[in-house]
């Protein structure tokens, strides 16, 4: 059965506008200066970040475990291409709401999102310096 193409961009425009607003998923990596952090990456997703260019350990079990993109937020990829890790919040005493999700192995993709993958911003890491 197709779909209507109306209906079907009805059902995408909330996606389409988040993106385009900044707080969906953007099509290219946020631009930073060679070697330099994104500004809206923390001082915690960058520890993050250092571990996982690292391998580990992590702190949290779920981490490095299939993350599986229900929300649809991210391009479509096989299952077990993108993996989660926990980017720590201050002050609380559970995981939080913030991660940091990858695309392949090794990484090839990195997304944060800060409020429990309603959303996603693109980046592009230094290089690691292990």
């Amino acid at each position: 059965m197709r779909s209507d193409p109306a209906q079907a961009l009805e059902q995408i425009a909330p996606a389409i506008a988040r993106a385009g607003s900044g707080t969906g998923t953007a099509a290219t990596p946020e631009p930073a200066p060679s070697g330099q952090w994104p500004a809206f990456l923390t001082p915690e997703a960058r520890q993050t970040v250092a571990l996982i260019q690292r391998g580990g350990p992590y702190p949290y079990r779920q981490d490095g475990t299939v993350f599986g993109n229900r929300e649809r937020l991210l391009p479509p990829r096989e299952r077990g291409w993108y993996r989660e890790y926990t980017v720590d919040t201050p002050g609380l005493s559970h995981r939080g709401p913030r991660r940091i999700v990858t695309g392949g192995h090794p990484p090839r993709e990195w997304y944060y999102t800060a409020d429990h993958y309603a959303s996603f911003r693109p980046f592009t890491p230094p290089a690691s310096r292990h």
